[in-house]
């Protein structure tokens, strides 16, 4: 899935984002705004995991969102 998906379906994705990385909190998604890569940013800092762990669980998702 490109960015400009993500972006364009943010609001719908925001409650499946939550089930997936209960961690988010409704401040975070709002700060992401459907941005890809603060996405992954804030999935790495919240649980402590590397950026290519994080980039791999955004793709995941987007595979499963298609």
């Amino acid at each position: 899935m490109n960015k400009d998906i993500l972006k364009g379906s943010w609001k719908e994705l925001t409650g499946s984002i939550k089930e997936k990385w209960g961690k988010l909190t409704d401040d975070h998604l709002t700060e992401i705004d459907g941005k890809r890569e603060q996405l992954v940013g804030k999935i790495q800092k919240e649980y402590g995991i590397t950026k290519d762990e994080a980039e791999a669980q955004v793709s995941e998702f987007e595979k499963k969102i298609k």
